[in-house]
Formats: structure tokens, sequence, C-alpha cells
């Protein structure tokens, strides 16, 4: 019998100061049985900082040619393409063709430096693609605050993100690498 996803609650209070994005948010996830805390965080805290009209959670990592989040318009173009994790060259490609803007979130300890070194020389082709890296500690951090229901406030100036729970205030600053 397969297992089953686990429904997760987050009501996330965002004060994006750098986009002057003030808003509430209740969302509904779905982590995936092989999905760790940290990743499902790392999806929060993607939805946050590329937050706008029309952003929604895809099947994740129940489906291969969908990526984390996207913003799909009303032509059914896809504006934006947000990716988790250390994506092969070819799904990074496949995105950047399908959509107007690719951002790419890296973590994950000792391994984030060997993929961008193997990488680095092919992806300055693809022009609409963003890739920021997420300090190990900081998202380790942030997968203690993962729970069935969530509630969360973050704020955003000057590209730093601080995360604030009833028991921990996290500071995550992503690192722009292209």
């Amino acid at each position: 019998m397969a297992l089953k996803s686990t429904i997760i609650k987050a009501q996330l209070s965002l004060s994006d100061m750098d986009r002057h994005v003030y808003q509430d948010f209740n969302l509904t996830l779905a982590q995936h049985p092989s999905e760790t805390e940290q990743r499902l965080m790392i999806r929060l805290l993607a939805y946050a900082l590329n937050s706008c009209d029309g952003l929604e959670f895809t099947k994740g990592l129940s489906a291969d040619d969908e990526p984390e989040l996207w913003h799909v318009n009303y032509s059914e173009e896809i504006e934006l393409w947000v990716e988790l994790g250390l994506p092969d060259e070819k799904r990074l490609k496949k995105a950047c063709n399908k959509s107007k803007k690719v951002v790419l979130y890296t973590y994950g300890e000792n391994n984030q430096a060997i993929w961008w070194q193997k990488h680095q020389p092919k992806l300055y082709d693809f022009k609409n693609l963003s890739i920021f890296s997420l300090d190990y500690a900081a998202t380790q951090a942030l997968a203690n605050l993962a729970d069935r229901n969530i509630k969360l406030t973050i704020t955003i100036q000057d590209g730093d993100v601080w995360v604030s729970s009833d028991t921990a205030n996290i500071e995550v600053k992503p690192q722009q690498l292209m």
C-alpha cells in the first residue's frame, strides 16, 4: 500500500519591503512521503520570495514535468518556474525553454559548491535563469519549524529574509549565484 501525502496548513504573513508586497496567505501544501521537512519549508520560503497573483504549488515530487511552484498566465504561458535542489542541466534547459523566468534555490550540506562548479559554465547560456544558494544551517533551522499547522511571519528587506514563529526567529540570506 502506498503512503499518502501529509496535508500541511500554513499561515504566512508576508512583508516584502523589496517588492512592496504586504499580504497574508492561507496555504495548503501536500508533503510527499519522501519529502523532508527541510524541503517543505524551502517550498514555503520560495513561495514568499516569489509571491504574486497566480503563484501556485504544483504536484512537485509527484510530477517530473512540473516545478515546485509556478505562475501560469491566462494564455496558459508559464511566467515563472521555481525549482528547488540541485537539478541537472537538462531540466533547467527545459524549464528555461518553457518559461519566461526561472528561479532555482539550491540547498544541501557540502554539495552545493560541487554542483555549482560542475554546472556553472553551461548555465550562463540561460538568460532567463536566476540561481540562489541557501545556507544549510538556516534551512535546517527552518526544518525545525515544520508542523501540520504552520504560522509564520516572513519579512524580506535588502535580499535578507527573517522567518519568525512563536518559537524561533531565523535569518536566511539567499546568496545569488547568477
